[in-house]
């Protein structure tokens, strides 16, 4: 039995939840672009009107309402809409688990919560993006079921 369970995030976790954050954003040599602060993500997540949320890996004796713990890995998503199916829809903006506890089936447990979520509401996609260079994460997700769509590419404009 594993020394983790996948939960919903509480306020407790924010301060490790950001930690996490930018560990991702070292593994994907981004971390010259994280401006978010602890006091965002609380507000994102946890505020009267989320615009997001969260779950964790973290251990068993750590789920109780304000109890932090050393998270093993974090999962946000938010949710979208498809004009062309006219149901909603979930998106996984950021997945990640730290490299000494990859393999314990961490990843997948978030990938399988997230998509039972997006059953559970109702929605007609669960979708998520990919750097291409990222090949163990695009395996991974291939394996699981995915598609890495090749013919759309993200536009952004940063404001």
């Amino acid at each position: 039995m594993p020394d983790w369970k996948i939960r919903e995030a509480v306020p407790g976790d924010i301060e490790e939840l950001h930690s996490l954050i930018r560990q991702l954003a070292n593994y994907e040599n981004l971390a010259h672009t994280v401006t978010s602060t602890p006091s965002d993500l609380q507000e994102a997540l946890f505020s009267g009107s989320p615009r997001a949320e969260a779950l964790v890996a973290g251990t068993p004796a750590s789920s109780g309402p304000e109890s932090p713990s050393r998270l093993a890995g974090i999962a946000i998503f938010f949710p979208t809409f498809s004009t062309f199916t006219g149901r909603p829809g979930l998106w996984l903006e950021d997945v990640y688990v730290r490299p000494e506890r990859r393999g314990e089936g961490i990843g997948k447990a978030f990938l399988a919560r997230f998509l039972t979520l997006a059953r559970e509401r109702g929605c007609a996609r669960a979708e998520w993006s990919v750097l291409e260079w990222n090949t163990p994460a695009i395996e991974f997700y291939e394996q699981l079921g995915a598609t890495v769509m090749p013919d759309w590419r993200i536009a952004r404009v940063n404001l």
